[in-house]
């Protein structure tokens, strides 16, 4: 680009300065199409706005901005946030407002003007924020005009956030080319902010090419292809690096740099013509425009060095670079039928200085120097240096730093907004760490527990050293569990419970077969609507796969039922089997003294007392053993009751939104952290070898020690009935105690299950209410499609009729009775015609025959026939497929 400036221009070279398009619009009048740039675009400036470029004869191109409505983004946002997540709307209104202003601000920035930048940048950086808290068709249409290409006037609207945001950053490269355009480029410093402002919209381009349009799951729009976007950052970076070479120029840098600067400048021309070419969107002015300004620079490059070889005393080569930047001078011009009236002077302008240039060198060289002149083929191609690159500001491309506290666009919005996927991920820690806690753990050691009381009673244990040690009265630990249960109201306790549960039972399976009935109801409706309307017709999904998921549900809470229901048959057994003993133990110490009998021997022998306190040594380590596993199964249970991980999960959540905000926010992205934090309970999982291999070696003990009590008292009959009363007695604690744990179990499974056929039945109904909402619609398909039908058919049949009724009518017979005579009429002798006139005694012609007067036709012949004289041949009847004929 050329300038002819006379006072800016070196006396030497006509390429050294520019053209500024901001001066040109001090010379439009204040009513001119750009200054109304400011007051918004009517459809019609879009329409003309690539005509418009090339109209006000700039030798440099900027993008035009895109347009849209308005879209209330925040309706969206808060019917979204009503159905998905457990916080209500009404939480963050300030933020719904807040986005809609942020809207509102960046579709209205469409002046060239530093202040839209900020306008632009905010709302996008909240458009990335939101990203990774809604999914990116949250509901929202959002209509866009294209800014380029033959469709300006017709939107495309896409349900799509990054839609948005891919539009809201073209608007953004736009705004940075039109203030590059803006600035007085006569000066170095206007070059230099111009340059920098090309620069960032051509990084603005190509961060939408790599990371925005890739992550949008959708069609880009048309104007935002490949081979376009390709085309418009090569053009941006050509003018980038223009303004540098300009710069240079006017700076008055050496001639060979200028050259380099130049080549680069013809080579990003090029590369932004190619892509053009290969584009539907690059209309056919901006390529020829590129395409002259590749030869342009090739050509202000060998002429930059051919004075740079001149100043080297290379004079042949100097000729040589000469006719070279001549050649590519005259493959500009070829350009001329549309290229703008400022780049074709400026073109003339260099040609001229070329060729006198070159006149005076091969003259020089002819007659002084005599150098050989090199072919091009021998000269060397020029070195590259290229000042202008794609960058992308940090507000764009980093846009969570530019959110949070002491940030330059504030607080990120709806930071508050916990995602439905943390929910779902706490849900996953807590299922987990209740399956290991209380499944991995407590269930084993309440398993071994399980398994050494099992050994106690198939040793008669403690029944028989209890009957020895006491054989009057009852013993202590006995008169302690019996206190303990009259304490918990025993068997009324029992009962309570097993009522409590079976009501929950019932209601669960009330919920259940709520939630059956409806899937039921729903299918036998699309049963019958498709013996109505037909297999063809009725062609949606049948309901086991429209809701497979919620019949694969039916199988599944079934199956939990019916094995809660055998458990429950279990528990049932269970205290039926020790319910009389209970009776006992609810009773007083009187009672129970009358259960258990007294033995005879009050004097134990010393063999049978040593065995018996080896014994009860034994005992004692056993009962040690269970106290200390129970008070271990209460200190994990508190361990897990206080590990909350939900502030850890929040934290992790805002880091993956700080570091991946583009990233929607996945229940599998919290594994790691799963893992980790279900560490804190491997060292309980190491306890149980531990406490396996104990309980081993005490059950090993006990048996021996056991088998010598036994051993000691052989043949010893006295306290039998005792023993056997006292275990009996011990073995319905036991059970007392289990009974009570199932139920507990029995309850929090019931309470569970309740969340679960709630959640189901809230499905089925939805479920079933969409499908009559879809059947309602699609009978409603058919019916207007039968109505068109059989409009359709009774106007066909209509027409039938209409057709039989004129067939009829003109194949009627003259009635068979004598008609009526009519007078006959007497006429005056009349004077004889002149010629050409008709008179009735002419009679009447058809197809040009003349036809002499006939006599009347007989009765049984058609009473038309005059008009349809071919019908007489068809014995009166007329046929419709022969048509009316006249003439």
């Amino acid at each position: 680009m050329l300038n002819h400036n006379a006072a800016a221009a070196s006396p030497s070279d006509p390429t050294s300065c520019l053209p500024t398009f901001f001066d040109m619009l001090h010379a439009l009048p204040s009513t001119s199409f750009f200054f109304k740039l400011q007051n918004g675009f009517v459809s019609s400036c879009f329409a003309q706005f690539e005509k418009a470029l090339t109209d006000v004869h700039s030798n440099i191109h900027f993008l035009p901005f895109r347009r849209t409505h308005r879209v209330s983004l925040s309706a969206s946002i808060r019917q979204y946030i009503s159905t998905k997540y457990d916080q209500h709307p009404d939480m963050f209104i300030r933020d719904m407002d807040a986005i809609d202003k942020l809207r509102a601000d960046a579709v209205n920035t469409l002046e060239a003007h530093t202040s839209g930048i900020r306008k632009l940048t905010a709302y996008a950086a909240q458009l990335v924020w939101i990203g990774g808290k809604f999914p990116i068709d949250i509901g929202a249409d959002f209509p866009w005009y294209p800014a380029l290409g033959f469709n300006t006037q017709r939107p495309v609207s896409q349900n799509n956030l990054r839609f948005e945001l891919v539009n809201v950053l073209f608007n953004l490269a736009s705004l940075y080319s039109q203030l590059a355009v803006s600035l007085n480029r006569s000066t170095s410093d206007g070059l230099k902010s111009a340059c920098n402002y090309f620069c960032q919209a051509a990084g603005v381009i190509f961060h939408m090419k790599s990371v925005i349009i890739p992550d949008m799951r959708s069609s880009p729009p048309e104007d935002m292809d490949t081979m376009t976007l390709e085309s418009i950052q090569q053009l941006l970076l050509a003018q980038a690096q223009e303004c540098f070479w300009s710069k240079a120029v006017k700076d008055g840098l050496k001639d060979g740099l200028i050259a380099k600067l130049a080549a680069k400048v013809s080579d990003f021309y090029d590369q932004a013509a190619e892509y053009g070419t290969k584009s539907d969107i690059i209309s056919t002015e901006w390529i020829h425009h590129m395409t002259a300004k590749q030869h342009h620079f090739a050509a202000a490059a060998q002429y930059r060095a051919s004075r740079d070889c001149l100043d080297k005393q290379n004079y042949g080569e100097e000729v040589a670079r000469l006719r070279d930047s001549l050649t590519c001078v005259n493959e500009a011009l070829k350009e001329s039928r549309w290229i703008n009236r400022t780049v074709f002077g400026d073109l003339n302008g260099l040609k001229s200085r070329v060729s006198e240039d070159l006149k005076r060198a091969e003259k020089d060289n002819d007659i002084i120097y005599l150098m050989p002149v090199p072919s091009k083929s021998e000269l060397k191609t020029l070195d590259r240096a290229g000042m202008a690159t794609a960058r992308v500001p940090q507000e764009v491309s980093d846009p969570s730093s530019t959110l949070g506290e002491g940030c330059i666009y504030g607080q990120p919005l709806f930071a508050k907004l916990v995602p439905y996927a943390v929910h779902i991920a706490a849900s996953i820690y807590e299922e987990r760490k209740d399956r290991l806690v209380n499944v991995s753990i407590i269930d084993e050691l309440e398993g071994l527990t399980s398994q050494l009381k099992d050994l106690l009673q198939s040793l008669n244990l403690p029944g028989s050293l209890l009957a020895l040690e006491k054989p009057l009265g009852l013993p202590p630990s006995l008169t302690a569990h019996a206190e303990e249960i009259r304490q918990q109201d025993g068997l009324h306790r029992l009962r309570r419970s097993m009522h409590e549960t079976s009501k929950l039972k019932a209601n669960d399976t009330t919920i259940y077969q709520e939630g059956v009935d409806l899937l039921r109801s729903e299918a036998a409706e699309d049963d019958r609507a498709k013996l109505k309307h037909g297999t063809d017709r009725w062609s949606r999904q049948p309901s086991q796969k429209a809701a497979e998921k919620l019949y694969a549900q039916v199988s599944e809470i079934d199956g939990y039922l019916k094995s809660a229901a055998s458990t429950d048959e279990l528990v049932k057994t269970k205290l039926g089997e020790c319910e009389k003993v209970l009776n006992v133990l609810c009773g007083s110490d009187r009672d129970i003294e009358e259960y258990v009998p007294s033995s005879r021997r009050a004097v134990m022998p010393p063999n049978v007392q040593g065995a018996a306190g080896d014994l009860r040594g034994m005992l004692n380590e056993v009962s040690q053993l269970e106290s200390r596993r129970k008070r271990q199964i209460e200190k994990l249970r508190d361990k897990a009751k206080q590990d909350d991980i939900n502030q850890v999960i929040l934290a992790e959540t805002a880091r993956l939104e700080r570091d991946f905000p583009m990233q929607k926010i996945e229940p599998a992205q919290f594994e790691n952290l799963f893992e980790e934090r279900l560490e804190r309970y491997e060292e309980d999982q190491k306890s149980l070898v531990k406490e396996k291999e104990e309980q081993d070696q005490i059950s090993s003990q006990l048996r021996q020690t056991n088998a010598a009590f036994a051993n000691a008292r052989k043949g010893d009959t006295s306290t039998r009935e005792r023993e056997q009363a006292l275990q009996r007695l011990e073995n319905a604690y036991v059970k007392y105690k289990e009974i009570i744990s199932n139920l507990n179990t029995g309850r929090k499974f019931y309470n569970d299950l309740a969340k679960i056929v709630n959640r189901f039945r809230d499905e089925c109904k939805n479920f079933a209410y969409q499908r009559r909402v879809e059947a309602g619609q699609l009978e409603s398909d058919l019916s207007n499609a039968m109505s068109a039908l059989n409009l359709a058919q009774t106007t066909s049949l209509q027409e039938q009729k209409l057709r039989e009724s004129l067939r009829s009518h003109y194949s009627a017979k003259a009635p068979s009775s004598e008609p009526l005579m009519a007078p006959t009429p007497t006429r005056a002798a009349a004077t004889a015609p002149a010629p050409g006139m008709w008179n009735p005694e002419m009679g009447i012609k058809f197809g040009g025959v003349t036809t002499p007067q006939q006599p009347q036709p007989p009765a049984n012949d058609n009473v038309h026939n005059p008009a349809y004289p071919n019908t007489r041949a068809r014995g009166g009847q007329w046929d419709a497929n022969q048509g009316l004929r006249f003439g």
